[in-house]
């Protein structure tokens, strides 16, 4: 099974060009294939990446929903869907992307998204690492979508605000019990210290930090631009800290 990291927090704090530097870091390691999973409903991890995706899991339970009637007699559901499933996946080098979008339609989803979440099950199963970018909030987490990661990172900037949604994200993920390994908070787009407010916030909610990215306008550059984070300097700042970051957390054969 792929040892999963998932990344959640606020909206606005880059949670997904977190994400896609901790693909580009896994994928520069050569340790193994990734798979990466965009849970977004407003999907950009592939532009991150450099990959298309046509097709997304929220279409493929509506299209699923509409010809369940039509389906060859002897074709299980389940079958028809894994089928479907790595159909949409969209390969790149080193890393395959696996985009859920939204649902689409009217329709009880119930059925499909459990045959789907043991075809995810199967399928993380073929890769080294999967990287699950969350939607932004907590929504992710009463859908149990990040159940049974390893790590999650939660991701925020310096701003107080930011920093008492991740607390939250913390705190529910515990209520729920969703069976993750540890929790681990990331400063993001850092410019100064970190106010004494903000502060105070982490230690009020036990947070660990994890990791200080700081503020890379080269980053910025390339999103303005469209272009990809592969093409990122392998000598950036905010790439030097999330590799001293996965160090940290990847299993100790793979962080060494």
């Amino acid at each position: 099974m792929a040892f999963t990291i998932a990344v959640a927090g606020k909206g606005g704090v880059g949670k997904s060009t977190v994400s896609g530097l901790i693909i580009r870091a896994l994928v520069e390691r050569q340790a193994g294939p990734v798979l990466a999973i965009d849970a977004d409903p407003n999907s950009n991890l592939g532009e991150l990446l450099g990959l298309d995706a046509e097709s997304t899991i929220g279409g493929l339970q509506a299209e699923t929903l509409e010809k369940i009637r039509d389906l060859p007699a002897g074709v299980p559901l389940s079958r028809h869907l894994e089928y479907e499933l790595h159909q949409s996946i969209v390969e790149g080098e080193g890393v395959d992307l696996l985009v859920m979008g939204r649902g689409e339609g009217p329709g009880c989803y119930c059925a499909v998204n459990n045959i789907l979440r043991t075809c995810f099950s199967t399928l993380r199963g073929a890769y080294k690492y999967a990287v699950l970018d969350n939607e932004a909030g907590m929504e992710h987490l009463a859908r149990r979508v990040s159940h049974g990661v390893d790590v999650l990172l939660m991701v925020s900037d310096a701003n107080p605000v930011a920093i008492r949604a991740a607390a939250r994200i913390s705190s529910l993920s515990k209520e729920l019990e969703l069976g993750i390994g540890r929790r681990y908070l990331i400063l993001n787009r850092l410019q100064t210290e970190m106010s004494e407010r903000g502060a105070q916030e982490i230690e009020r909610a036990g947070l660990e930090v994890i990791a200080r990215i700081p503020n890379d306008e080269e980053i910025v550059t390339l999103n303005l631009d469209g272009r990809p984070l592969n093409v990122l300097r392998s000598d950036a700042a905010s790439l030097a800290e999330i590799n001293r970051m996965l160090a940290t957390v990847l299993p100790e054969e793979e962080g060494e």
